[in-house]
C-alpha cells in the first residue's frame, strides 16, 4: 500500500460536505444519461421500429462485432507483448527509441489508418503500382474482416504495449529468480510465471482494444465489413429508423458490459504482487546474442507496417499533385474546430470530474465509490451509441440545444471523461491526505486547502487525464458525425467526407494535420516510459 492510501485509511472518517456530494452526485446523472434514453427508446419502440432490426440481423451484426473483436484483441496481444518484452526486458539496441515508437500509432485514427492501408494494399494501390514492373498486374483484396482487423490492430496494439511494459517494470523479479534457481529456462520462466502475473495488464489492455473495435465506425465502413456500429448508423442516416437504431445501440451496449465482465474476471485471477524486500528492485537484462537480429528484424516489421507505411502513403499523397482536380490542400477551418471543440472538452473534463475523484479519495464510502463508479460507467459505452441518445435528447429539448457546439462538447466530456477521471483519482492517491489537515490546521477554509494544497500536487495526472480527453475527442468520428451543428466540420468528418468520394489524395494533407496535432500529446504521455528505458540502459 502507497503512503498515501495508508493516509488516508489511517485518517478520521469524516462526513463529505454536501456541496461536494451534490457536484458529484449531478455529474454521475449526467453520466447515466445515455442508456437512460436508449432504454427508453427501445422500450417504446414501435411495430415498424422493430421490424427493422430481425433476429437474424441482429445476430449476424453481433457475432460479426464479436469475431473483429476477439481477432483484433488476438492480433494485438502477439505484436504488443513481444514487442514490450523486447523494449523491457533485453539488451535490445535502442530500446528507448523503441519505446517511443511503438507508442506512436495511437496517433493515428483508426479510419485514417484504414484509408492508407486501402491505398498502399489496395489492388491498384501504391504497392501494386511498385510490383508492376515485375509482372504483378493485381493485389489480393485488402477489405472485409481481414483489412477491418489489420486497420484496427494498427490503431490499437499500443495499447496493449504500453500496459504490458508497465507490467513488466512492475513484476517482482524474485519469483522469476526463483522459477530460474530451480531448473527453468527462460522460455519456462516467461510463460509460467512473467505471463500470469502479466494477467491484470493484459486483461485492461485487452478491454481497451475490445471497446475501440466496439465503437469503431470508420475503418469497418471503409473496409466493407458491417458491424453493429454500422448497422446503427445506417438506420439512423439513411433508413431514419431512430427505434431501430435505438435497440441495436442498445445491444451494443449489452454486449460492451459483457466483456467488460469478462475482462474484470480474467484480470482479477493469478494476480503475482511484489514480494516487500525486492520491490524496488528491477529485473535483469536479458541479453539477446544471436537473437539481436531477429529482433531487430520483428521491431522493424512492426513499426514499418503499422507506423512507416500509414505516414509514408499520407506523406505521397500529399506532394502528389492532381493535374486535373488538383490538390485540396489543408483544411485549416476544420482544425481550428477540431481543437477548439477538443480543447473545450478537454478543460471540461478535467474540471467536472474533481468532485467525483475528490470524493472517493478524501471520504470514502459506499456513496462515494457508487458516484465513482456510475462516472466511470461511460466508457464502457460506444461513442455512437453515446451519441444517438443524446441526438433523441437534442430533439426532444429542442431549440438551441439541438445540433449546438454545446451538445458536441457535451457528447465528447460525457464519452472521454472516465479517462479523465480515472487520471485524477490515481494522481490523488500518491497525495497524502495530511498534508490537506495541516494546510487547515495553519487556517486554510477546505476548500482553498484542497486548491492551493491538494490540486497542485495532482496536477500532473489531472493534466495528463485532459491530454487524453483532447486526444481521444480531436479524433472522435461518429459521435461528431450525429452531433456536430449543420457547417461545422471538424478533421475527423472533413477527412470522412474526402473518403467517402474516394478523394484520398485530397484529405491526406488534413490526415496528416490530424496526426500532427495528437502527436506531441502521445509523446508527451508516452516520455516518461522511454525515460525510464534511457535511464535503466
Amino acid at each position: 500500500m502507497s503512503n498515501g492510501a495508508a493516509a488516508a485509511v489511517s485518517s478520521p472518517r469524516r462526513r463529505a460536505p454536501l456541496p461536494l456530494v451534490l457536484a458529484a452526485g449531478l455529474v454521475a446523472a449526467a453520466a447515466a444519461v445515455p442508456i437512460a434514453y436508449l432504454v427508453v427508446r427501445a422500450l417504446s419502440a414501435d411495430e415498424a421500429g422493430r421490424a427493422l432490426v430481425s433476429l437474424d440481423l441482429t445476430v449476424e451484426l453481433v457475432v460479426n462485432t464479436a469475431l473483429l473483436a476477439v481477432g483484433v484483441v488476438a492480433a494485438a496481444l502477439v505484436v504488443g507483448v513481444p514487442l514490450a518484452w523486447l523494449v523491457v526486458r533485453t539488451d535490445l539496441p535502442g530500446r528507448r527509441l523503441w519505446g517511443l515508437a511503438a507508442s506512436l500509432p495511437l496517433v493515428i485514427p483508426s479510419f485514417v489508418a484504414a484509408l492508407a492501408l486501402l491505398g498502399a494494399l489496395a489492388p491498384r494501390g501504391l504497392l501494386q503500382q511498385l510490383l508492376e514492373p515485375l509482372g504483378v498486374e493485381e493485389l489480393p483484396e485488402v477489405t472485409g474482416y481481414w483489412g477491418a482487423l489489420l486497420a484496427l490492430t494498427l490503431s490499437t496494439y499500443p495499447y496493449v504495449f504500453l500496459l504490458a511494459a508497465a507490467g513488466l517494470r512492475g513484476i517482482d523479479p524474485s519469483a522469476e529468480e526463483a522459477a530460474r534457481s530451480l531448473g527453468s529456462g527462460r522460455a519456462a520462466v516467461f510463460f509460467r510465471v512473467t505471463l500470469p502475473a502479466l494477467r491484470p495488464s493484459l486483461a485492461a489492455a485487452s478491454l481497451l482494444v475490445s471497446l475501440y473495435v466496439l465503437s469503431d465506425f470508420g475503418a469497418v465502413s471503409l473496409m466493407g465489413y458491417d458491424t453493429l456500429t454500422t448497422g446503427i448508423y445506417t438506420r439512423y442516416e439513411a433508413l431514419l429508423a431512430l427505434d431501430a437504431a435505438a435497440i441495436l445501440a442498445l445491444v451494443l451496449v449489452a454486449l460492451a458490459v459483457v466483456i467488460v465482465l469478462l475482462a474484470t474476471r480474467f484480470g482479477a485471477r493469478g494476480t503475482i504482487y511484489r514480494s516487500t524486500p525486492g520491490a524496488g528492485r528491477q529485473a535483469e537484462v536479458v541479453p539477446l546474442g544471436r537473437w539481436r537480429w531477429p529482433a531487430l528484424a520483428f521491431c522493424t516489421s512492426v513499426l514499418g507496417l503499422f507506423l512507416v507505411l500509414p505516414l509514408g502513403v499520407l506523406v505521397w499523397w500529399s506532394v502528389q499533385a492532381d493535374p486535373i482536380t488538383g490538390r485540396a490542400g489543408i483544411a485549416w477551418d476544420a482544425a481550428l474546430n477540431s481543437a477548439l471543440a477538443a480543447g473545450v472538452s478537454a478543460a471540461v473534463g478535467a474540471l467536472v470530474v474533481l468532485p467525483a475523484a475528490l470524493l472517493a479519495w478524501r471520504y470514502p464510502s459506499r456513496i462515494a465509490r457508487f458516484l465513482e463508479r456510475l462516472t466511470l460507467s461511460p466508457s464502457a459505452l460506444p461513442g455512437i451509441a453515446v451519441a444517438l441518445a443524446l441526438v433523441f435528447f437534442g430533439a426532444r429539448v429542442g431549440g438551441v440545444v439541438y445540433q449546438s457546439l454545446g451538445l458536441l462538447i457535451f457528447a465528447y466530456v460525457l464519452r472521454f471523461m472516465p479517462y479523465s477521471l480515472a487520471s485524477t483519482r490515481a494522481s490523488l492517491d500518491a497525495v497524502s491526505p495530511r498534508l490537506e489537515e495541516a494546510a487547515r490546521g495553519l487556517g486554510r477554509k477546505p476548500l482553498g486547502a484542497t486548491v492551493s494544497v491538494v490540486l497542485p500536487l495532482a496536477r500532473t495526472g489531472i493534466l495528463a487525464g485532459a491530454a487524453l480527453v483532447f486526444l481521444s475527442a480531436v479524433k472522435e468520428l461518429p459521435a461528431t458525425l450525429l452531433l456536430r451543428p449543420i457547417g461545422f466540420d471538424t478533421l475527423a468528418t472533413r477527412i470522412w467526407e474526402g473518403t467517402a468520394l474516394g478523394a484520398y489524395a485530397q484529405v491526406a494533407p488534413s490526415a496528416l494535420l490530424l496526426v500532427a496535432i495528437a502527436a506531441p500529446l502521445v509523446y508527451l504521455l508516452s516520455w516518461r516510459n522511454a525515460w525510464e528505458l534511457g535511464a535503466a540502459d
